[in-house]
């Protein structure tokens, strides 16, 4: 292998000269790959391909999976993806995996360096409810009993800001947690299964990420939704949108994620959140803007949505249909839904984008046809406004 500068071992863990240089000592431990992130800083010396093992990424064939392996390709990493799907980006370095079935995770453990475990139950509409508990609950258990039995020492695993629930205030990583869906109660569960792993061996290292709602390009979730409604111009507002949100762009959470490989021994949890948090008006202004798309003053009362979206789970459940519109959408839509995230600026960690970033790239490429001509926009920092320049 060739020789490594300060400059490329930047590049491996997704930061900028500020994260490396900052990157604490403490943080550092003495496995793979924080071994290599050390030597990289303080050799001189080249390292040898021996000392490249892969990160398996389970549910790597997925939205922030695929941003994952992406990075970890840049930066020189191998990596294996476990998923039920093929990866569509990296089919060359997929294997079919069910986290459900231990035998189906026995081969792909073999021999990684650490697990990043992405695999997860996560819509609202997901039938059976059991699925749940199979893939996030019994799942966590067969990866944490894969990971024991090939000897691996590192496992990052994504949670979700679902275990709060709906809270009247921002939440840091202490809670208070009150699930409101099988979602969130079984990524809490899980959240148990893995500390339980943790504490088995005091070098072992498990890092667990609650992200907040994530969007980027390509993804087709809630904030997509929100997107193709207003470009549309079918978007109407429920409520009076002064409920604020917190956002997470997959650009920034993927690179997260590769620099909590780099972290030493022990168990931390991070919220996952990319500042400032606007409310809803700020951000649809802010889509309208871009998208050069005018805006309407009509309203639809929050109790008249919540009554349709009641309406339409009945007929979902008598038909098995489903819809785009159900009371527990509307609900998440008209709440706020704020995270605090203070603790991974400790790591040294930098987001390398901005959260007004993400969302112009986000919008140029789902919607290039319809993406104004002006000037970019900047979200402005703590106030909630927006700045055209």
């Amino acid at each position: 292998m060739e020789r490594v500068s300060l400059y490329a071992a930047n590049r491996m863990i997704g930061g900028s000269d500020a994260v490396v240089a900052s990157l604490p000592a403490r943080a550092v431990g003495t496995s793979y790959p924080d071994r290599i992130i050390h030597m990289l800083l303080t050799s001189s010396e080249p390292l040898a391909d021996s000392d490249l093992r892969p990160i398996l990424i389970l549910g790597g064939s997925g939205f922030i999976g695929t941003r994952l392996a992406a990075l970890l390709k840049d930066r020189h990493i191998p990596f294996r993806i476990g998923d039920l799907r093929k990866s569509e980006s990296f089919p060359e370095h997929w294997s079919e995996c069910d986290v459900r079935r231990r035998e189906s995770l026995t081969d792909l453990v073999s021999g990684a360096a650490a697990i990043v475990n992405l695999a997860a139950a996560h819509r609202d509409d997901v039938r059976p409810i059991s699925l749940y508990r199979e893939t996030n609950v019994d799942g966590a258990s067969e990866v944490c009993a894969a990971a024991r039995c090939a000897g691996i020492q590192k496992i990052v695993f994504t949670s979700s800001v679902a275990v709060y629930g709906f809270q009247p205030a921002p939440v840091d990583e202490s809670g208070p947690f009150a699930p409101f869906n099988e979602y969130g109660k079984t990524k809490l569960e899980a959240e148990g299964i893995y500390r339980s792993w943790a504490q088995e061996d005091p070098s072992r290292t498990l890092v667990i990420v609650r992200p907040t709602v994530v969007f980027g390009e390509g993804n087709r979730g809630n904030v997509y939704n929100l997107l193709h409604q207003i470009a549309t111009g079918r978007f109407l507002m429920v409520g009076p949108g002064n409920n604020v949100k917190s956002m997470a762009y997959v650009g920034n959470v993927a690179a997260f994620l590769v620099h909590a490989l780099t972290l030493g021994p022990g168990a931390r949890v991070f919220n996952y959140v990319d500042g400032p948090d606007m409310d809803t008006r700020t951000l649809v202004a802010h889509i309208r803007h871009c998208l050069n798309r005018r805006g309407t003053n009509l309203r639809l009362p929050k109790t008249a949505a919540l009554a349709a979206g009641h309406l339409l789970d009945a007929v979902a459940h008598l038909t098995g249909r489903t819809f785009p519109i159900s009371a527990i959408r509307v609900r998440k839509f008209c709440e706020s839904t704020q995270f605090r995230a203070d603790r991974i600026s400790q790591t040294g960690f930098v987001p390398p984008f901005s959260l007004s970033d993400g969302l112009n790239r986000t919008i140029r490429f789902d919607f290039p046809d319809k993406v104004t001509k002006a000037s970019e926009i900047a979200v402005g920092s703590g106030s909630g406004t927006i700045v055209e320049h």
